[in-house]
């Protein structure tokens, strides 16, 4: 491994390569360290949403060459799906050091292939790039995002002409052509002429388009001044969540000072995810101070949202991605109904590993239920596949993201804490809270609780570690599960019985509603198990003996399973 990195470092010496990435690889020779091995070992895969890895110089990283390879390929791929159209990709970026030069980067490549290039002046949230896509009628979309991660990376997410992410056959295609191209088949030369600045413009169609979507005007108009915390914690959040929360009347919206410069580097949290309570923390704090009802906090792109609320003990409690997903489409669906928007083609769409809490509310008040595997661009891809014949309410999945109406395809948090917000003041027309509404849900619905743990094997024999606890599980599944029977064993891989297309996950589901799925990673040694577990909510009062009952429950089946 260490021979054929430094043969491939020496490679990146040629003059095909600037000055300055020359010199950094010649440091890394000359200090032959880990570095130079780690940077060079392979080339950075480039997947089924597009790519994501540490910046720096080598095959294995980001940097302008990768990207132009990507971006290479994005092109031939363009130009042979949409021969003689005019071709345009729209590109944004977010808060990640080098965002802004990857993206420039990727509109020249484009541009010297002829393509017409709508490349937003500053950082923008990834909705924003899905709805731009569609609205300026776009074969294709980039953004440049490493979402959560850590400060160190950045990545590379295509869209197709619907503003999703690809799916098959144009991510196949475009898989092949990327891996197939050499640096010296990329096209640097950029045609200034084709590339053209997006701005405030946008943003403005975007806000008005989403104003469309709010269904208790009224509750914003007499809870306008409703204290809101919100961070964007460093990201794109900061650029528009605020600025759509006052455009549909909200008047009290507080946010975290510290956390509102725009920095790829993430000063004040280990990480930028708002599924940790660390990164909520400082909003947290300040919403004690100011007597706020509600935090939101977005990740670096803005697709994602995680939220606090208050409890019956006055102490501010984070929600996870279930709660706060199956909170949303009780509330949209409530409303619709109310509105007597619901005629009978009214669908919500949301992952396997989503809670079925959802597909309970929906069903309740005749709503459609679509489940789809793991990862947003499959609800996206599912939207287009019905337009025009069902509408679309809302959706998500567990991992924070959610999205209503149509004219986004991708999860959107801009979205999210606009209506989230409603759905607090709407709480208020009826003298509740958002605590409140919870227990409603779970007194009318059941009490469903959701857990999730995470894996990670080390290399290549972590790798094969994960494929043998898979086979395992697949040839000799549980006949209980903490004492209850299964009742349902659901292989994903075989699409005759799933009606999706094939994909490495295992559930197995109790007679008492209790599920268990495994899902490994298809890129790095890491398997995740999700929980989830479910009693009746007899009354409001025994909502803590209830949720301590199912959180006893769900550490007897990690322990049952060997995952503690």
């Amino acid at each position: 491994m260490e021979e054929k990195s430094l043969q491939q470092a020496k490679s990146w010496l040629s003059e095909v390569y600037d000055l300055e990435t020359r010199k950094k690889v010649q440091a890394l020779i000359d200090e032959n360290s880990e570095e130079l091995i780690e940077s060079f070992y392979k080339d950075l895969d480039f997947g089924t949403g597009g790519m994501r890895g540490i910046m720096g110089v080598g095959t294995n990283r980001i940097n302008k060459y990768s990207i132009g390879k990507a971006t290479q390929g994005l092109a031939n791929t363009l130009l042979e799906m949409y021969p003689n159209e005019e071709i345009s990709v729209a590109i944004a970026f977010d808060c990640r050091n080098n965002s802004d030069q990857i993206a420039r980067s990727s509109a020249e490549v484009l541009s010297a292939n002829g393509i017409k290039v709508h490349l937003f002046t500053s950082l923008r949230p990834t909705p924003e790039l899905s709805f731009a896509v569609r609205e300026l009628g776009c074969k294709s979309g980039i953004v440049i995002t490493a979402s959560h991660n850590p400060k160190e990376y950045n990545g590379y997410k295509v869209y197709g002409e619907d503003g999703c992410q690809i799916v098959s056959p144009f991510d196949v295609e475009l898989i092949s052509k990327v891996r197939s191209l050499s640096i010296d088949e990329v096209n640097f030369n950029a045609n200034e002429k084709l590339i053209h600045p997006l701005g405030a413009e946008m943003d403005d169609t975007y806000i008005n388009r989403l104003k469309t979507l709010c269904l208790s005007p009224e509750a914003i108009s007499a809870h306008s001044d409703l204290p809101v915390v919100f961070t964007g914690i460093h990201g794109t959040g900061a650029v528009m969540v605020p600025k759509a929360l006052k455009s549909v009347g909200f008047t009290n919206v507080m946010t975290v000072v510290e956390q509102d410069d725009i920095d790829g580097n993430f000063p004040t949290v280990k990480s930028p995810n708002p599924e940790e309570p660390a990164a909520l923390a400082m909003a947290i704090e300040l919403a004690k101070k100011k007597g706020a009802e509600l935090v939101m906090g977005t990740d670096p792109d803005a697709d994602r949202v995680g939220i606090a609320i208050p409890n019956k003990q006055g102490e501010f409690e984070l929600l996870n991605g279930n709660q706060t997903g199956a909170l949303l489409v009780n509330y949209l669906i409530t409303r619709w109904k109310e509105l007597g928007k619901v005629k009978g083609k009214e669908f919500i769409a949301k992952t396997v590993v989503t809670t079925d809490l959802m597909d309970v509310i929906a069903k309740a008040n005749g709503v459609k239920v679509y489940n789809t595997l793991t990862g947003f661009k499959h609800i996206g891809a599912l939207i287009r596949s019905l337009e025009g014949a069902e509408k679309f309410i809302g959706g998500g999945e567990e991992s924070y993201g959610y999205l209503a109406g149509d004219f986004v395809r991708d999860k959107d948090a801009v979205m999210s804490c606009v209506l989230i917000t409603e759905m607090v003041a709407w709480a208020k027309t009826q003298k509740k809270d958002l605590f409140d509404l919870m227990q409603d849900m779970y007194l009318e619905h059941g009490f469903y609780l959701e857990d999730l743990i995470s894996i990670t094997k080390q290399g290549r024999a972590g790798l094969e570690e994960i494929s043998n606890m898979m086979d395992d599980m697949r040839s000799k599944p549980p006949k209980t599960i903490v004492g209850e029977e299964v009742v349902a064993f659901i292989d994903y891989l075989d699409t005759s019985k799933t009606g999706l297309p094939a994909s490495n996950v295992l559930q197995f589901i109790t007679q008492k509603g209790t599920k268990v799925t495994a899902r490994p990673s298809g890129t790095e040694p890491k398997i995740k198990f999700y929980f989830s577990v479910q009693e009746k909510l007899p009354q409001r009062e025994e909502f803590d003996k209830i949720k301590q009952k199912l959180t006893h429950k769900i550490t007897d089946i990690q322990t049952e399973m060997n995952l503690n």
